[in-house]
């Protein structure tokens, strides 16, 4: 299990949550081998949270977009976990017992999205991915 105690983690989740708050994402780290910690955070979207992951780290982002078609706009939430190409194999294995860890902290989310490479995280295949999830899509009759 991986030290998710840190108060920073569960405040910036409630941050990008918040329809109040212009803050959108949220980047957890690694501080040491067990212990995640919050990177940083922002209002610009994936634009501004992409360039952040690097491929010799691992990292959690907790990300509001935004969804919809002419009809409808609404809030949609995405989990993404990043393990960098150039990650040990020990590091990269226990990424899947943390992920546990760190969903006790972000539980509410729509899209979950992995990626092992900064060319993976990209805007339009997230948001490809939040519009499958999203339902209804009305934009090819909308007025």
């Amino acid at each position: 299990m991986a030290d998710v105690s840190s108060e920073d983690l569960k405040n910036a989740v409630a941050d990008v949550l918040a329809d109040s708050s212009e803050t959108n994402w949220c980047l957890f780290g690694y501080e040491g081998n067990d212990k995640i910690v919050l990177r940083g955070s922002g209002s610009g979207g994936l634009s501004e949270l992409i360039p952040q992951f690097d491929d010799a780290e691992r990292f959690y982002a907790y990300v509001r977009v935004i969804s919809g078609d002419n009809e409808s706009k609404r809030p949609k939430f995405v989990f993404i976990s990043f393990v960098g190409a150039n990650v040990g194999a020990l590091k990269r294995a226990k990424v899947s017992v943390h992920k546990a860890s760190i969903k006790k902290v972000i539980t509410n989310y729509g899209v979950e999205f992995h990626a092992e490479s900064q060319e993976e995280v990209n805007e339009e295949e997230i948001m490809k991915k939040v519009k499958k999830a999203s339902g209804a899509d009305y934009s090819g009759n909308s007025n």
